[in-house]
C-alpha cells in the first residue's frame, strides 16, 4: 500500500476533506509510524561499524531491507547509495552489495565520522587505527602548540582542563569529563595556528572523542589521567616542545592501557621514546617555528 505524502509536521495531507473518522484515524496512525521508521542508512552504518557485516561480507538485499524496515525500494536504494558514496559499500550487478575494506572508507567525511563516533567502538581494527593515528600526530601537534600558543590559546586549554578537574573532584557525570577532555585536545590543535592542523583537529574530533570517551569510561583512576593532562598543559604554557611531546605520549600511554592497546613496539635496537622524538627535528630545523609567517631556512 502506498503511504500518503506527509507534511513537514509529519501529518498526512488530506486528499479528500470529507474522509471518514475511521480513515482520519488510520491516516494519523500512518503519519505517526512514518516518523518513527528506521533510517536505513543509519541502521546499515551501525551494523557495519559494529562489525555485524565485516569487510568482504554482503549486506541484505534491497527487497529484504524494504520488508524489514517497511520502506520503499527507492528509499532503501538511496540509503545504500549514501554508504557507497562514503566508500563503505560497493554494488556489483548480479552479485549484491558488499562491505569494502576499512582502508577504502572515507573516514574524514563528516557523516562517516559521526557514524564512527556513535557506533565504532566494537570495531577492533578501527579502534587500533585511531589510536595509532593519535600517537603519530598528537605529540607533534602538542610540541608545535608549545611554540605557537597565544595567551588566548593557553586560556582555552586551561579552561578545558579546569572542566576535567571539576568533573573529577566534584563527582560530575562522566559525560562532562568527556566533553572537557575533548575540548582540551581540540584547543591544542587550534593552538598550533596552522590552518591544516587546526582543521584536521576539527574534522577528527569525532574519532578522537570515540577513544576519549571509551578510555575514560574504562579508567580506574581518572585522577591519573588528569595529572597527565596537566603535564601537557604546563609544558605548552612554559613553551617546552620536548616536554609537551613527551607528556602527550604519556597521556596516550594511559589511553592505550584503558583501551587494552599497547604502544607501538620499537624496532630492534631503538627505543620508543627516541623514535617518537623524530618529529621534533622538524621544529629544531626551522628554529622551533617561532612564527609560521617567517621564511624557512634555505638549507
Amino acid at each position: 500500500m502506498t503511504t500518503p505524502p506527509t507534511s513537514a509536521a509529519g501529518g498526512s495531507l488530506r486528499a479528500n476533506a470529507s474522509s471518514s473518522t475511521t480513515e482520519s484515524t488510520a491516516d494519523a496512525s500512518a503519519g505517526e509510524s512514518s516518523t518513527t521508521r528506521v533510517d536505513v542508512a543509519e541502521w546499515l552504518a551501525q551494523a557495519i561499524f559494529e562489525n555485524r557485516y565485516p569487510p568482504g561480507s554482503l549486506i541484505p538485499r534491497e527487497l529484504d531491507l524494504c520488508d524489514q524496515h517497511a520502506q520503499s525500494r527507492a528509499t532503501v536504494r538511496t540509503a545504500i547509495q549514501s554508504l557507497v558514496n562514503a566508500g563503505i559499500l560497493t554494488r556489483t550487478t548480479g552479485q549484491g552489495t558488499r562491505v569494502n575494506p576499512l582502508s577504502e572508507w572515507h573516514l574524514l567525511d563528516p557523516r562517516v565520522t559521526g557514524w564512527m563516533t556513535r557506533y565504532a567502538m566494537p570495531h577492533p581494527q578501527l579502534a587500533r587505527d585511531i589510536y595509532a593515528f593519535r600517537i603519530s600526530i598528537e605529540p607533534f601537534v602538542a610540541a608545535l602548540a608549545a611554540t605557537e600558543a597565544t595567551a588566548q590559546d593557553l586560556s582555552a586549554i586551561e579552561q578545558a582542563y579546569d572542566g576535567m578537574a571539576a568533573a573529577v573532584h566534584g563527582g560530575s557525570a562522566m559525560e562532562e569529563f568527556d566533553r572537557a577532555d575533548i575540548a582540551f585536545h581540540d584547543a591544542i590543535f587550534a593552538a598550533t595556528h596552522n590552518v591544516i592542523w587546526a582543521q584536521l583537529g576539527h574534522v577528527l574530533k569525532p574519532s578522537i572523542s570515540l577513544l576519549v570517551a571509551t578510555s575514560n569510561h574504562n579508567a580506574s583512576e581518572l585522577g591519573d589521567s588528569l595529572g597527565r593532562h596537566r603535564a601537557v598543559m604546563e609544558a605548552i604554557r612554559l613553551r617546552q616542545p620536548d616536554a609537551a611531546h613527551a607528556a602527550t605520549l604519556h597521556v596516550l600511554d594511559r589511553t592505550g592501557q584503558d583501551l587494552g592497546l599497547a604502544m607501538p613496539a620499537a624496532s630492534e635496537g631503538s627505543h620508543p621514546a627516541g623514535r617518537a622524538q623524530e618529529p621534533l627535528e622538524l621544529l629544531r630545523r626551522f628554529g622551533q617555528l617561532p612564527s609560521l609567517s617567517a621564511p624557512l631556512s634555505s638549507e
